[in-house]
């Protein structure tokens, strides 16, 4: 018995440090995610803000030759790194416009410069931040759970029970479409497979999958003119695309190259649903077969579509 706990206390302690290191390294990944995305929403904050105060604030005229009001300048840093400070920010603003702060702030050791212009001149800013491992901090949860859970661990070696195991076979995640307006791709939902769209054969297909959900049994024959309810979803898509900032052109013809649009689609879909062909079908936009690609009989529209079968995301 004592040969059987010694063997036992050792597999415990190996275990227990095991699952603390393996749970310390998530939490520190967790927290440099975390502390990323929240100095990048600080610096966006500030700089949006001094952008917008920019307006107001007398940092000199390059035209018109007049100097920085370096005292102005000077009071408004030190008004906002309080704000900054009051509000716990992560970053502290060290200069604008060659004017540096008062009060420095040596832990800040990182820095950041930036460039904009307002209605008159160039401006620059330069903001500090803590590094990242000032950050970070010891996970008190990790070193809990891990020795909560690691008597679990503790079998004897010379103990070897015979289970039978039964392996219930569990039904792969089903692939469907995902159309992302907001970086123009196109993916399965599945892996990270994903293929950035031009912006006509993106809007394009946005409207086809949109027009074929509601009319299933409505043909789309390739040398008729594309229909006008088609041709509305394509404009609204290209509309948004205008709302995310993507493009600033005019909007174009829908008509126009239908059969290179259509082939610029269905290279993406190849491409995104290659290891699966069987469900690619569904979004595939039908190609002519035999001769007469242009034939009466062929149709380009998607007929086996239901809105389950895709997500359209930015929308």
């Amino acid at each position: 018995m004592s040969s059987m706990m010694s063997t036992v206390r050792p597999f415990t302690l190996i275990c227990a440090l095991i699952l603390f290191a393996v749970l310390q390294i998530i939490s520190t990944f967790g927290q440099i995610i975390g502390i990323q995305s929240a100095r990048h929403n600080a610096k966006d904050n500030v700089e949006r803000r001094i952008i917008l105060d920019s307006a107001f604030l007398d940092v000199g005229n390059a035209t018109l030759n007049t100097p920085v009001n370096t005292y102005a300048v000077g009071r408004y840093i030190a008004t906002i790194n309080e704000d900054l400070a009051a509000d716990n920010y992560p970053i502290r603003v060290a200069s604008i416009q060659g004017v540096s702060a008062d009060v420095t702030y040596p832990e800040y050791s990182l820095s950041h410069t930036l460039v904009f212009e307002n209605a008159e001149q160039q401006i620059t800013l330069t903001m500090q931040s803590l590094p990242m491992y000032q950050n970070l901090t010891f996970s008190w949860w990790a070193l809990v759970i891990s020795v909560l859970l690691a008597p679990a661990f503790a079998i004897p070696r010379q103990r070897k029970a015979k289970h039978t195991v039964s392996e219930e076979l569990v039904a792969p995640p089903k692939p469907k479409l995902v159309i992302n307006l907001r970086d123009k791709t196109l993916g399965n939902s599945v892996n990270d497979t994903v293929v950035i769209l031009q912006n006509k054969p993106l809007c394009f297909y946005t409207a086809l999958v949109k027009y074929c959900t509601e009319n299933p049994d409505h043909p789309l024959p390739p040398h008729k003119d594309v229909p006008i309810e088609l041709i509305t979803l394509a404009n609204k898509a290209f509309s948004r695309l205008i709302e995310l900032g993507h493009t600033k052109r005019k909007r174009p013809d829908f008509n126009a190259n239908l059969d290179k649009t259509l082939s610029e689609i269905r290279a993406s879909l190849d491409e995104v649903f290659a290891l699966y062909p069987e469900e690619k079908e569904r979004y595939y936009p039908p190609r002519a077969q035999g001769e007469g690609s242009r034939s009466k009989q062929h149709s380009y529209a998607l007929t086996n579509l239901s809105p389950d079968d895709v997500e359209i995301i930015g929308n």
